[in-house]
């Protein structure tokens, strides 16, 4: 992680010395003033990204323990080990739906065409 050196407030009470030739004290506080606002900008848009990267992170965790405990219960012991992909699963449960709600289906089918 990266170190940050100031915070907005640092920046808004820095003094400058002034010299003879130095820069217009009123060009410097304005450039500052905006220096500033883009600085809070940046912390608050990082610790909003900080905190929905954790979130994704508990939630990739919640799923993962999910999928372990969901994969030991799929498989049975008294059938072989096959290479089913999600593909297979899918047309199943299509040929069961058919199965089990054939007309209806067919005729959500045909109610949606018409839309």
């Amino acid at each position: 992680m990266a170190t940050i050196n100031f915070t907005p407030k640092d920046i808004l009470q820095k003094e400058f010395r002034q010299k003879m030739r130095g820069y217009d004290p009123a060009d410097v506080d304005g450039f500052l003033d905006n220096v500033i606002k883009d600085y809070e900008a940046f912390t608050k848009e990082n610790q909003h990204l900080q905190d929905e990267n954790e979130r994704l992170r508990a939630k990739v965790d919640e799923l993962t323990k999910q999928l372990s405990v969901g994969g030991s219960t799929v498989a049975q012991p008294s059938q072989p080990a096959t290479n089913v992909t999600n593909m297979d699963i899918l047309k199943r449960l299509s040929n069961l739906e058919r199965h089990v709600f054939g007309s209806q289906l067919d005729s959500g089918a045909n109610a949606s065409h018409r839309l």
